[in-house]
């Protein structure tokens, strides 16, 4: 990529960009089909109440082009955050030019900067894509699985 990518927070300005990203991303990784009005409502609650998370924003030429939200998790074990790494979306044009690398490398080191213990994500089981991108980053399965009850 010859464009300089540049890694912001999320703001109001981004929330139709990012809803319509997670909007396709659930199409393209798990052939879930968002509800539009529910999908802004959910990304207009995170950008009005950082505790719920933030979202950063890849740039290229001022357009955006990927993103990714930001999560917390308090470790007791540790006394320490954990970050988790969700939502992740890149323009199907941009894929394989680093916009991802710039942003998980721009996560890390807010994470340093702010003393987070660890980063972690979770991903479909069947998205082996993605998966290979986060292992060549470093990234290591681990040792949990993870359950859930729909309520």
């Amino acid at each position: 990529m010859k464009n300089k990518i540049e890694i912001t927070i999320g703001t109001t300005a981004d929330i139709e960009t990012i809803a319509q990203f997670q909007i396709n991303m659930a199409m393209e990784s798990e052939g879930y089909k968002l509800n539009q009005e529910q999908i802004v409502r959910g990304v207009s609650a995170v950008m009005s109440d950082a505790n719920k998370g933030t979202y950063l924003v890849a740039r290229v030429d001022g357009i955006a082009v990927g993103s990714l939200l930001l999560t917390r998790e308090w470790s007791d074990w540790n006394n320490c955050w954990y970050w988790w790494v969700q939502s992740v979306y890149v323009m199907p044009q941009y894929r394989e030019q680093g916009i991802y690398r710039t942003m998980y490398s721009h996560v890390k080191g807010m994470a340093q900067s702010e003393n987070v213990s660890q980063v972690r994500l979770y991903v479909d089981k069947s998205n082996y894509s993605a998966q290979r991108v986060y292992q060549k980053l470093g990234m290591q399965e681990c040792h949990y699985l993870m359950y859930e009850e729909v309520i």
